[in-house]
């Protein structure tokens, strides 16, 4: 079954320091090296602050954009891993690994498989298969 293992975090406004970006980014490399291993890594990505966010809604057919994110929060998504787990307990293993797990949360969300023959599903497949 997959997996979306999103990640959050406590937003600074300040870089880190040298030393614990460098700490950080081979945390993460090694993270992401053993679940590639594994066989569970699909996807994952970083994401830019949430100051670089437009928010778009649609209201009485009217797009309305907003910079910045959805909600204020103290802690914001920054990331995500998609993974395919054996069941929810192999997935929760795995996002108590993410070196955000430590300060931050990890969202383990099940990926609603869609039916084969679902216009959307069948765009995946045509896209895996190119």
């Amino acid at each position: 079954m997959r997996y979306l293992l999103l990640i959050y975090a406590e937003e600074s406004t300040e870089p880190p320091a040298e030393d614990v970006a460098a700490a950080s980014h081979a945390a993460y490399a090694a993270f992401t090296s053993d679940v590639k291993a594994r066989g569970l890594f699909q996807a994952g990505e970083a994401l830019t602050p949430t100051s670089t966010a437009t928010t778009v809604r649609v209201r009485d057919g009217e797009t309305v954009t907003t910079d910045g994110p959805f909600a204020e929060t103290k802690e914001a998504l920054g990331g995500f891993y998609l993974i395919e787990a054996r069941d929810l307990d192999e997935a929760i293993e795995t996002a108590a690994k993410i070196p955000a797990a430590a300060e931050g949360s990890i969202e383990v969300r099940p990926i609603w498989e869609l039916p084969a023959d679902y216009a959307m599903a069948a765009g995946r497949e045509a896209g895996a298969a190119g």
